[in-house]
C-alpha cells in the first residue's frame, strides 16, 4: 500500500439487489478482515439493504506481543479494568463516522444506517454509535464491550434512544460473558432501549440462533420503504 498504510483498505461491499434505501456497516474482530463477515451478512440481508464490511488497518497489537494484524485500535488488555488505547479508539471512531457520512452523501439518511460488529468491532460499533450526534437506525454488538466506559454517560452525545442488540455466549473464553453483562448494565443507565441476549454454550463466535436474532433486529429497524 506504500504511503497509504495509515488508511483503511477498501471495504468489502454487498450491494443491495433492489433499490438501495438502507445501509448496515459491520465491523470485524481482531485479526480478521471485512471478508470474514460479508457472506454471513449477505445471508441475513434484504434486497434494499447494502452491507459495508470495512477492513481495519494492520498494526502492532500489544495484547498479542506486538504481532501485526488488522486491528481497529491497539488492544492492551481484555481485563475489565485494563488500560485502553484512547487515541486509537477515537481515531477508529472517526473513520467509521466518515463511512456513515459517505452513505449520507450518497442519499441514505442517518436513520436508515445501522452499525454492528463482532468483538473488537462490536466495541467500536457501540462507541461510534453513542458518540455520533445524529440518530442512527440502531446498533448490534456481538461478544463485545463498551470501550472507554468511564467517559459515559457524558460521552454519549447521541443515540441514547436508539435500539441496541447486544449478544454474548455464556462460555466465551476471550471476552468473558461477565464483561458483556457489565457492559449491558452500564449502557442501560444512559441508553435504555437495549436487549441483551445470551447464547448457552457459545464461545467467542456466532451461531445460527444469534444470526436469526440479528436478521430479525435488522429487518425490524431497517424495513423496506
Amino acid at each position: 500500500m506504500g504511503g497509504r498504510s495509515s488508511r483503511m483498505a477498501a471495504p468489502v461491499v454487498v450491494n443491495a439487489t433492489a433499490k438501495h434505501t438502507a445501509t448496515v456497516i459491520f465491523l470485524h474482530g481482531l485479526g480478521d478482515t471485512g471478508h470474514g463477515w460479508a457472506s454471513a451478512m449477505a445471508a441475513i440481508g434484504s434486497p434494499h439493504i447494502k452491507f459495508i464490511c470495512p477492513t481495519a488497518q494492520v498494526m502492532a497489537v500489544t495484547l498479542n506481543a506486538g504481532f501485526r494484524m488488522p486491528s481497529w485500535f491497539d488492544l492492551k488488555s481484555l481485563d475489565v479494568d485494563g488500560p485502553e488505547d484512547s487515541s486509537g479508539i477515537k481515531r477508529a471512531r472517526d473513520s467509521i463516522h466518515t463511512l456513515i457520512e459517505e452513505e449520507v452523501r450518497a442519499g441514505i439518511p442517518h436513520e436508515r444506517i445501522l452499525l454492528g460488529g463482532f468483538s473488537q468491532g462490536g466495541a467500536l460499533a457501540l462507541y461510534s454509535t453513542f458518540t455520533h450526534s445524529k440518530s442512527l437506525a440502531g446498533v448490534v454488538g456481538l461478544s463485545c464491550w463498551l470501550p472507554l466506559r468511564d467517559e459515559f454517560p457524558q460521552a454519549a452525545v447521541g443515540n441514547t434512544g436508539a435500539p441496541i442488540l447486544q449478544c454474548h455466549g455464556d462460555c466465551d473464553p476471550i471476552v468473558p460473558y461477565k464483561f458483556g453483562q457489565i457492559t449491558s448494565q452500564i449502557i442501560k443507565k444512559f441508553a435504555g432501549n437495549i436487549e441483551f441476549k445470551t447464547y448457552r454454550g457459545m464461545m467467542h463466535s456466532s451461531c445460527d440462533e444469534e444470526m436469526a436474532d440479528i436478521r430479525k433486529f435488522i429487518s425490524q429497524h431497517l424495513p423496506p420503504v
